[in-house]
């Protein structure tokens, strides 16, 4: 089955009792047993059909073999953290989004879980953090907000080689475009309030794995901990997820569009998007992922230069978030990124100036001419 078809039929989102095409919001907290023991579903938390029906989907669409629906994306990560223990470490993405460091760091520290940021773009830093104590690699791949590309394999075979575990957050490339289950890692990651929900109506995240052990462990978490997606925002998600599809071709299609224009404006300094050729990572995205997506970073010279971009576009939203219908824009350093402080900011490289696009349906002209009018004439 093929992408496309498979987002239409794949996972158990077609109603089984009543045929119904759009599966119905199960809002129920518990349900009718027919003896002592013998159920389908049991109680809300540990099982609803409509979260059911989101994470056969996730499942499938990722190549996997068993799925989780969470409250959101950081419930997500942090549910799958607490397969750790204290005195555990883990090696991480050195440039990953700013609510998973503060997790890291600032969270987990205090169960006396340890971590080791690097730049996963680089192998040999990736096999040099590896201590006696190590449990896992976590990698983001694009990263956020500089867009580098990590080989997938070649972390896969690292974690191999010494028996850890090794978890992508697929949130920027989808499962559309790139699927790490089948190249060597165990544990995918999505916040799915980004492109699997599309339209800035849901916080959700999920999670798939393809062995059945790790599946086990992680529906023990999540009905131990207890943070579930509800029906309705499961039922959200499922239509969201339908569309992603012709929403990433038309997505990737703006996105490629803009980059260029930016690579070519007297007032950009820098342009980060995989898809232009000049980009480090770009080969090598091309032989782990089918498209590029449609986040774009750039940097102007400073941050009062791109307060007034952000202040004076028209049709981009200023907004946190990303992957949704409408075009977003924002200042990673002072939003998404803020928590993370700001030397190590500029040791990463998330400059002051520098803007990121989450780039919409919108007519390409019209961002164009949106960001033509709000850049400084040089």
């Amino acid at each position: 089955m093929r992408k496309k078809t498979q987002l239409i039929h794949g996972g158990a989102t077609v109603d089984k009792t009543t045929g119904a095409v759009s599966l119905p919001i199960f809002q129920a907290s518990t349900f009718k047993q027919q003896s002592v023991g013998d159920f389908v579903y049991e109680y809300g938390r540990t099982g609803n059909p409509t979260r059911n029906g989101v994470e056969t989907f996730i499942a499938d669409i990722e190549q996997g073999t068993h799925g989780f629906a969470f409250a959101s994306g950081m419930a997500a990560i942090n549910s799958v953290m607490q397969l750790f223990h204290a005195g555990d470490h883990i090696v991480v993405t050195d440039d990953v989004y700013g609510g998973t460091y503060r997790l890291l760091t600032k969270v987990l520290s205090r169960v006396n879980i340890e971590v080791s940021f690097v730049n996963s773009a680089n192998l040999a830093d990736v096999q040099e953090a590896i201590q006696q104590n190590t449990k896992a690699i976590f990698i983001e791949t694009p990263t956020n907000p500089l867009l580098k590309i990590t080989d997938i394999k070649g972390v896969a075979a690292i974690a191999k080689q010494h028996q850890l575990l090794l978890l992508v957050d697929n949130t920027f490339s989808t499962p559309y475009w790139q699927n790490p289950l089948t190249l060597g890692a165990d544990i995918v990651l999505h916040s799915a309030t980004k492109y699997l929900g599309g339209h800035s109506d849901v916080i959700a995240g999920l999670v798939a794995v393809k062995d059945e052990k790790l599946a086990e462990e992680l529906h023990f978490i999540q009905n131990g901990s207890g943070a579930i997606l509800s029906p309705h925002d499961s039922w959200l998600l499922v239509r969201g997820m339908k569309t992603l599809g012709i929403r990433m071709e038309e997505i990737e299609q703006n996105a490629n569009e803009l980059a260029n224009f930016l690579v070519k404006h007297p007032a950009v300094e820098k342009v980060y998007y995989p898809g232009l050729i000049t980009h480090k990572g770009h080969e090598l995205h091309k032989t782990q992922a089918a498209g590029f997506g449609g986040i774009i970073s750039f940097a102007v010279k400073d941050e009062a230069t791109a307060l007034r971009v952000l202040e004076q576009t028209h049709y981009f939203t200023l907004a946190e978030s990303l992957g949704a219908v409408e075009s977003l824009i924002s200042l990673p350093a002072k939003m998404t990124h803020a928590s993370i402080p700001r030397d190590r900011r500029l040791a990463l490289g998330i400059e002051d100036g520098l803007i990121r696009i989450s780039v919409g349906l919108e007519d390409i002209a019209d961002l164009i001419e949106d960001l033509t009018q709000a850049l400084p004439q040089i």
